[in-house]
């Protein structure tokens, strides 16, 4: 090879280095629009701090997180909290999502990906809005990629085997460039239970329990004298005798309750809290509860919460108590009444909505006056006494 062939050869290398870059650059730009190529952050520029509402819609199916007033609320549900937690992990995890796939596709296979612009295989859109509501990103989902054992990339493999390791999706407004991404995002389906802040009351200590029916005749009151001392019926009726291990079950309610969801717009006559069975417990700490418990549908109740409290705000000094003792007992009991007042307080934020609670939360003290009686063992009946014979 002369030097003049060389020149033309180097010459040559360098206009297709130059056009590949070319392409390269112009591959990553129209991705998007500033979105992301392979290897890069899917969302772009993404600022979760401006990020004030947060919609997740599918078909019909839609619902809305959005900030007011510094706190996450869920507005299909009446704005009850949502958990902060939950939203903080998605823009976080958004924020440093990376792409692992990029693909040029036609309108023909957009259904396949679960990314057709309508229709049932339209994709799930995800928009994140900012305090004004208008759009900062939007995000759309499409079918899971699911892992298996073949050896096929991972635009090809489209198999429903194994599990969700990714997910097709668009982002930036690019109509025929679809991404495949390391996760699944499966929590962003268009179902805002999920999104509820679950932390829920909780009943500690308690003193007396009466739980009274529509039917008065299966209503109950059971009381203890002492914190863990045994419960005993407040005005036994002539022959009971309460069987300690079933009032045992019904002697602590909703020390742990959770609930499923939220009711919105329910009519009492279709939640069953126009007749409530009410459930009513003091704590030996001065907290007055009451339980309104409706319908069972899909193996949740209707309820709904209001709470009260008496607190002491002087405590009672002991029978023989040393005076080197008193500063120590009395801090102890202000921190002690303070952190129950901060109890009280935050229990009653949740009175204003009615609640699905789940039927092992509910079903233990709801029992009838007769279920928590032991059971009489019936009397052996009298052998026949033979006849005589004649």
């Amino acid at each position: 090879m002369n030097r003049k062939q060389f020149v033309i050869l180097l010459v040559l290398v360098l206009v297709l280095g130059a056009w590949g870059l070319k392409q390269m650059r112009n591959q990553s730009a129209s991705w998007g629009g500033g979105g992301a190529a392979i290897g890069q952050k899917l969302m772009g520029e993404f600022t979760v701090n401006d990020v004030a509402q947060i919609s997740v819609k599918h078909g019909t199916n839609e619902f809305t997180l959005a900030k007011k007033n510094d706190l996450w609320r869920v507005a299909q549900r009446g704005d009850y909290p949502a958990n902060f937690a939950e939203i903080s992990s998605l823009l976080l995890k958004l924020k440093d999502l990376k792409v692992v796939q990029i693909e040029t596709v036609g309108p023909s296979q957009l259904p396949r990906l679960e990314l057709a612009p309508s229709g049932t295989n339209a994709p799930t859109t995800v928009e994140f809005r900012d305090a004004s509501g208008k759009a900062i990103k939007t995000l759309l989902l499409g079918k899971k990629h699911m892992r298996s054992g073949g050896q096929r990339s991972p635009m090809e493999d489209m198999g429903d085997g194994g599990f969700p390791d990714g997910r097709y999706v668009m982002a930036g407004g690019a109509a025929d460039r679809v991404a495949l991404i390391s996760d699944p995002l499966a929590n962003l389906e268009p179902n805002p239970a999920p999104w509820l802040n679950k932390d829920f009351f909780k009943i500690e200590k308690a003193r007396t329990i009466a739980v009274n029916f529509p039917q008065a005749t299966n209503s109950w009151k059971l009381v203890r004298e002492t914190e863990g001392g045994p419960l005993k019926f407040a005005e036994a009726q002539s022959g009971e005798e309460l069987d300690s291990g079933k009032a045992s079950a019904a002697g602590n309610p909703f020390s742990a309750p959770s609930f499923e969801d939220i009711a919105v717009a329910a009519p009492p006559e279709q939640t069953g809290l126009n007749q409530p069975t009410v459930v009513t417990v003091e704590t030996f700490e001065g907290f007055n509860y009451t339980i309104k418990v409706g319908a069972k549908t899909n193996e949740n109740y209707f309820v709904t919460l209001t709470v009260a409290a008496t607190l002491p705000t002087e405590r009672v000094p002991g029978k023989d108590e040393k005076p080197e003792d008193k500063a120590k007992l009395d801090k102890e009991f202000a921190e002690r009444q303070k952190k129950l007042g901060e109890k009280v307080a935050t229990e009653k934020t949740f009175e204003p909505w009615t609640y699905l609670v789940s039927g092992w939360t509910v079903d233990s003290v709801l029992k009838e006056r007769a279920q928590l009686l032991v059971e009489k063992k019936a009397e052996p009946k009298p052998e026949a006494t033979p006849a005589e014979p004649k």
